[in-house]
This record gives C-alpha cells, structure tokens and sequence, in this order.
C-alpha cells in the first residue's frame, strides 16, 4: 500500500475509516531506528492507510490523532457497556 503525502489527508481518512468500522479498525505504530522513520498503519484488513515520516515536528501529530482515536475507541466501549 502507498504512504500518503500530507498528514492531514491522512489523519482525515483515518478517522473516517475508523468511524465506518469501529470494530475491526487496528492502529499499528512502528519506529525503525535504522532509518529514524516512525510509522503508523491504520487497517481494517479491507483497507490499509499508512504514514511515514522522519520529521520530529510531524511525531506530535501522530501523537493527538492516536490519542483522539484512543479516546473514541474508549467512549465506543463504555457506550457500549452501558446498555447491555
């Protein structure tokens, strides 16, 4: 699968694949030390989004979209729980 060019198009589709699929959505974070490249995989086996970058600036980006998807997979749950 190819990597997208800018974040945002990426944070974008990200959200939007997850809020499709919230059950079968998985976020994977991958740093290689070899190259500096941190990168970060969104799938749902269907569809495969993928970011590269080795810029510090762009590590704190990642950072809030994986936090924001963290928070609606947590409030997903709870919201879940409460009504069964």
């Amino acid at each position: 699968m190819p990597y997208y060019q800018t974040w945002e198009e990426f944070a974008r589709a990200a959200e939007k694949l997850y809020l499709t699929a919230p059950m079968k959505v998985r976020v994977v974070l991958k740093y290689r030390y070899c190259d500096g490249n941190l990168r970060i995989k969104v799938t749902d086996d269907a569809v495969c989004l993928q970011y590269k970058t080795d810029q510090a600036q762009d590590v704190k980006k990642i950072e809030k979209l994986h936090g924001k998807l963290m928070r609606l997979m947590v409030s997903k749950e709870s919201g879940a729980m409460e009504t069964d």
